[in-house]
């Protein structure tokens, strides 16, 4: 150890050895005495997938995503190398916030902050992170995320450790601003050594720029749908989902699809089956069905299978009534309802909105039911009705479940 990293060879833990030994650092280990080093393996193809299979509780999603596309892009820049990312499947660079399940587990917070492992089968080219530690999307007040994932993606691309101080593959951690980063020239030379130079004039990672995330307490927004699911009530905008738990105070915010990968983003319409245990996503003239995270086979089909007459080309809303085990479909100022048992329409409609839940004079956004209240969300408000009486209680903003302090 101490010749790897320029210190005295003493061959006893002096100071300075054990200073070295303190700092924060990458768990692959330093077997090599070397500028760059490099495994003796690399990938034998220039299009590599990446699939983020979680996220740290400590960034959103969105500074997630650009993070490690930022880190792969790294690369990607001094070499033929291109990554497309994933969400479903099993891809070549498989990224993991955890704190064990291989062969090398993590020791909580501080010291080792992730480990990769070399290209290959299996675990070959994984990064995973050690889910204790508190990231960050560029303060130094914890890790920067971009900086270990950079490092991290240059042992699943082949490199080992550089013993040269301030090469990206030194072991050790040090903060460096990921908005002025700049590759050092040990570590181009060691992975071009492997892949060779870059010649395309605009290497690219895809999906760089990742979505923007939607802020719960935005007083403005517009829910897409809410749907209960398993006990738990799951609240959609655009590629993103909030997951409610009746244990944890706080939603936590993911992406549709790291919860459903086939899913579809920016849906109309969303609603649980209590009697199927599936939950049904609508979107245009399409309707996609899960049971837990699965797919339901022969699924996604047309809203024509409910019953639904051939000029609808889309759902604004569903509710899902517990008690009669109807469901409404919500059409512009019309209502269909849909018997579950029977899985038929109901004769008699569509019936106007406005007669069923009196007041509400604006087009329906979202629906569902919570402890016997029946919510229908309308632009960025959200009202509370008892479909037994036909009573509307209170008149709430969008975010009043998402726990914003400004509700």
């Amino acid at each position: 150890m101490q010749r790897f990293f320029g210190l005295q060879i003493t061959g006893s833990l002096d100071a300075d050895t054990l200073a070295m030994m303190k700092k924060p650092r990458c768990g692959v280990p330093d077997e090599q005495v070397a500028r760059f080093s490099i495994y003796g393996k690399k990938w034998q193809k220039r299009s590599l997938t990446y699939r983020i299979e979680n996220y740290t509780p400590d960034m959103s999603v969105a500074e997630v995503d650009a993070s490690i596309g930022k880190a792969l892009q790294v690369w990607a820049k001094v070499t033929p190398l291109r990554f497309t990312r994933i969400y479903s499947g099993i891809a070549d660079i498989r990224i993991s916030f955890v704190q064990h399940g291989d062969f090398n587990s993590f020791d909580g917070p501080g010291n080792t902050l992730a480990h990769a492992f070399a290209p290959g089968d299996g675990l070959g080219g994984d990064a995973h992170f050690d889910d204790d530690e508190s990231f960050t999307f560029r303060s130094s007040r914890g890790v920067v995320l971009f900086i270990v994932a950079a490092h991290e993606f240059g042992h699943s691309l082949g490199l080992g450790h550089s013993n040269v101080p301030g090469a990206l593959m030194y072991p050790t951690y040090s903060y460096r601003n990921p908005d002025t980063f700049v590759l050092p020239q040990d570590d181009v030379r060691g992975i071009q050594y492997l892949y060779g130079s870059n010649s395309r004039k605009d290497p690219s990672v895809d999906d760089p720029k990742p979505p923007t995330t939607p802020d719960a307490c935005d007083s403005t927004m517009v829910l897409d749908a809410v749907t209960t699911h398993r006990g738990e009530i799951i609240f959609f905008k655009d590629s993103f989902l909030w997951r409610s738990f009746p244990q944890s105070q706080t939603p936590q915010q993911s992406l549709i699809r790291s919860l459903w990968p086939s899913a579809p983003v920016d849906i109309d319409a969303a609603y649980e089956s209590r009697q199927l245990d599936t939950v049904f996503l609508f979107k245009g003239r399409k309707v996609w069905a899960f049971t837990g995270n699965q797919p339901v086979r022969g699924y996604p089909k047309t809203l024509t299978a409910f019953g639904l007459p051939k000029g609808v080309r889309k759902i604004d809303a569903t509710l899902h009534d517990v008690n009669s085990g109807k469901t409404l479909f919500f059409v512009g100022n019309n209502y269909f309802s849909y018997d579950e048992s029977r899985k038929t329409m109901e004769q008699g409609y569509p019936r106007l909105v406005n007669q069923a839940f009196a007041g509400l004079t604006r087009r329906v956004t979202a629906a569902f039911q919570h402890k016997g209240y029946t919510y229908i969300y309308s632009g960025p408000y959200m009202y509370e009705y008892d479909l037994g009486t036909g009573t509307r209680h209170r008149v709430l903003r969008n975010s009043y479940f998402l726990r914003c302090t400004n509700s």
